[in-house]
């Protein structure tokens, strides 16, 4: 709740860096997601063309830099912003050489659209958040001099475009220079890689206490869509809710399996003391079915499958004779203790998948389907296995063979051509 006692609205902040296109941020280029009726409505703190930027910036520094070069070859020639990236200011996207950009955008946004895009309630309310956000960017940051920012009310949600070129200063070359690493040292931000992150977390606290007073409490920042396009971003906005969800389910899923796992742990002593019997059996069935699935593989497998029956009932007569002493054989409860384990890997499975790899969480899913199917039908089979039917599969398989054998002894032999070859 707030001071006033009332409960507050919670709402994720964006602050992420844009695409950097002023064409699209002052409206020359219309998006197709862009209401014109409302466009209006759109707040331009700031509009200054990129090269009078540069001019106002570093033409007096250019000029201080060039009085002192006594070799032509080592002065600046036309503008600064000419000298960085080759050609007169534009709108178009430039790096120079040394990779330093022409300028920098941070794309800000409260909440999503949802739950305070346009048409919502809260539509004014992170419009305002926003505004008073801007309104002390520059103070904040002298070092980066914003030429154009514009809050866009004519798309899904109101959000601030803030473009601005970082300016250093130096004590050899030109003294005032578009550097990024340098302006943010300057304000205070260290440096190395991190430096710009550390900015940015200072931003958004700024921001987070703004919105702490309009009743609206902040979570985790989001990264902003970046250089996605806007159908593209909402598509993986849709996959990351949508994960988000099952991602959920797949942790609830998981605890209710680690309470059956413990529940199972007290038959885990006896079952221990019958694993191999327990593993032979397993490895009797799997065998036996393979050499079961066709009347020629049973021809070709008679002598191994008649083994592999003996083996069953062996065992399962030991598996009898214990359900004598216990309300399960020792079979059953290992056989109990497998499932819930196999159904505790899968869950893990699931979970691991949607966190790491959001693509492929789908085709895993039936992956992980179809072998439980395949479990499933392993334990109907197991549960026909019994004493009775396997004396009869085996007196079955012998009346096969003798019937054979005396087809072979009645059958005339052939003559085996030679073919000239002998």
């Amino acid at each position: 709740m707030d001071k006033k006692g009332e409960i507050m609205k919670q709402k994720r902040i964006s602050f992420g860096q844009g695409k950097g296109s002023l064409t699209h941020n002052n409206r020359e280029f219309m998006a197709d997601n862009v209401d014109l009726l409302r466009t209006p409505q759109n707040i331009t703190f700031v509009r200054q063309p990129i090269g009078e930027a540069y001019e106002q910036l570093f033409a007096e520094s250019t000029e201080r830099y060039n009085a002192k070069q006594k070799r032509n070859d080592r002065k600046v020639h036309g503008s600064y912003y000419e000298h960085l990236f080759g050609v007169k200011p534009c709108n178009t996207v430039r790096t120079a050489a040394d990779k330093r950009k022409r300028f920098y955008e941070d794309v800000v946004q409260i909440g999503k659209r949802e739950d305070s895009g346009i048409g919502t309630e809260d539509e004014q309310l992170v419009a305002d958040c926003l505004k008073e956000y801007m309104e002390g960017f520059q103070e904040r940051n002298p070092n980066f001099y914003v030429f154009n920012a514009v809050l866009h009310m004519d798309e899904a949600i109101p959000h601030l475009h803030i473009d601005y070129i970082p300016v250093g200063h130096y004590k050899r070359g030109q003294d005032t220079q578009n550097g990024i690493a340098q302006a943010l040292k300057e304000m205070g931000y260290g440096e190395g890689k991190q430096a710009i992150a550390r900015w940015r977390v200072a931003e958004v606290e700024v921001l987070n206490k703004i919105c702490l007073e309009h009743s609206i409490k902040p979570l985790v920042p989001e990264k902003a869509r970046g250089t996605l396009e806007i159908p593209e971003y909402k598509e993986k906005r849709r996959q990351a809710d949508e994960l988000a969800e099952q991602d959920a389910q797949a942790a609830a899923e998981l605890s209710k399996k680690v309470r059956q796992i413990n529940r199972a742990l007290k038959y885990l002593p006896d079952l221990q003391k019958n694993e191999k019997a327990e593993h032979e059996f397993l490895v009797a069935v799997s065998e036996l079915q393979d050499m079961l699935k066709s009347s020629i593989s049973i021809l070709r497998n008679k002598d191994s499958i008649i083994s592999r029956i003996d083996t069953l009932e062996s065992l399962t007569k030991k598996a009898m004779d214990k359900r004598d002493k216990a309300d399960l054989t020792i079979y059953d409860l290992r056989q109990r203790g497998e499932e819930i384990t196999a159904e505790l890997d899968d869950t893990l499975n699931k979970l691991k998948a949607v966190r790491a790899e959001k693509s492929q969480l789908s085709s895993e899913l039936q992956t992980v389907k179809a072998e439980n199917t395949e479990y499933r039908e392993i334990l109907a089979t197991l549960e026909r296995i019994a004493p009775t039917i396997l004396r009869q599969a085996k007196e079955m398989l012998r009346e096969q063979q003798r019937e054979q054998a005396q087809q072979i002894e009645y059958q005339p032999t052939k003559k085996k051509k030679s073919w000239g070859l002998e």
